[in-house]
């Protein structure tokens, strides 16, 4: 049976991109090509796959933002609406509960309207999330806004990963996939920096900017290859496989590798549980399951959200800033592990990685033990508030060389050895988001 034999029986149930650019980027290709004659001005006006990687790059941005705006939020927000400890710790948990609800959804939401489709509807509850709380007079409307931002949250944080695994070569799949925390990081370190400036308000309102600047994006780049070979859609998925390849590059061979998976995907689409006991079912799963429970289970978000209080009962004064150089240390760390991930590989990188938080944060731990057992006037009090402001700084350094990309890219690699892709990435994803409610 061909590959389009495969689909023609389910032809009824086929589903269209909920964002479908149509064939503009092939019959765009076509008409340079004969307009230039020059494979090589065609390639220059291609698509490249870093260009598409760091449109869907917003995403994460949007993410990183959210998880950092209640540090420098977090003061001015309990004293205007009057909000006690209690109730602003809701406010930092809910964004992790609405990403739950998102997680459960993305995995159909992704399969029904495509990867482009399923970023375009994560957009939008994230702007009106942003909107609820730069206008909110009370709780009811911050925690709205809240969860809100973390159902958009949970939709990104499945697709992006997704997408760039399947539009990337295998030879940058490492590199650009962990693109998606470093973009994390970056929305983190913005949040950090611009909440030096503006009040809680305003900085809800950037908030909204890199899903504004994400919509319009979208309509520019192609839709993943493997979603439209799944949907039976082959001239667009060539089309969009060689875009993103280059106009010059034989795809046949790739082209041939993506419809033998999508055919054998497609005789089976669910996985039985029986299936399970087979190693090459539960050993991938269990891995990209297992690395993302470690990450979430590791305290990073608590860190992150609430690093200015942690700065500040380590007795720093100006600690908005030293929660800034903490984010921009974050973002130095997370690039220098996109660049080694493919050439110290990921073990060893999850081992020093781990290794590195787990003493940190003994040091952390300690310090504040001493810290409240020494009396204020000895000189080992400010010893230990330095050695917990290092403890934190090696900690967010130590997670960003291995256990923030990593595990993104272990679930995209591991998990595609599945003939149930889909449905085992979703479980993933949900797991993943059931963070810590700080």
């Amino acid at each position: 049976m061909s590959f389009r034999d495969d689909y023609d029986y389910g032809r009824g149930d086929l589903r269209k991109p909920f964002l479908h650019t149509g064939s503009w980027y092939r019959m765009g290709s076509r008409m340079g090509f004969s307009a230039l004659g020059s494979s090589q001005a065609i390639r220059d006006s291609s698509i490249s796959v870093v260009a598409c990687v760091l449109v869907v790059a917003l995403g994460p941005i949007q993410f990183g933002f959210t998880s950092g705006y209640s540090s420098p939020a977090q003061s001015a927000i309990i004293k205007d609406l009057g909000l006690t400890v209690s109730e602003f710790s809701l406010f930092g948990s809910l964004s992790n509960v609405g990403a739950m609800v998102g997680a459960m959804a993305s995995g159909q939401i992704a399969e029904y309207m495509g990867r482009k489709g399923s970023l375009m509807i994560a957009a939008i509850p994230n702007i009106i999330g942003w909107l609820a709380i730069s206008f909110a007079k009370d709780s009811s409307f911050l925690y709205m806004g809240r969860f809100l931002e973390g159902f958009g949250v949970g939709i990104i944080s499945y697709t992006v990963p997704v997408y760039i695994a399947e539009i990337s070569p295998q030879n940058l799949r490492g590199n650009l996939g962990s693109v998606n925390q470093l973009s994390v990081t970056l929305g983190i370190m913005l949040a950090y920096l611009l909440g030096l400036f503006v009040e809680w308000r305003i900085l809800a309102v950037l908030g909204i900017l890199p899903c504004t600047i994400l919509i319009p994006g979208l309509f520019f780049i192609p839709e993943s290859p493997r979603w439209l070979a799944k949907m039976g859609m082959t001239e667009d998925f060539e089309a969009s496989l060689q875009v993103l390849r280059g106009f010059d590059v034989d795809i046949s061979i790739e082209v041939n590798e993506i419809k033998r998976s999508v055919a054998s995907t497609t005789r089976r689409t669910t996985i039985r549980f029986a299936e399970l006991k087979r190693r090459r079912c539960w050993f991938p799963l269990m891995v990209g399951i297992g690395v993302l429970m470690l990450q979430q289970l590791c305290g990073i978000n608590g860190v992150l959200f609430y690093s200015s209080t942690i700065f500040e009962d380590a007795g720093v004064k100006s600690s908005n800033v030293a929660t800034f150089g903490v984010g921009a240390i974050q973002v130095i760390a997370t690039a220098v592990t996109t660049w080694l991930v493919d050439k110290a590989g990921r073990r060893l990188l999850l081992i020093v990685s781990s290794s590195g938080m787990t003493l940190s944060l003994l040091v952390v731990a300690v310090s504040f033990f001493l810290k409240d057992v020494v009396s204020s006037d000895s000189s080992l009090y400010s010893i230990t508030g330095i050695l917990s402001v290092v403890g934190v700084v090696v900690m967010v350094v130590a997670f960003s060389l291995g256990m923030g990309p990593i595990p993104w890219v272990i679930m995209s690699e591991n998990v595609s050895l599945l003939n149930c892709r889909l449905q085992s990435r979703t479980l993933t994803t949900k797991i993943e988001v059931d963070k810590i409610a700080w």
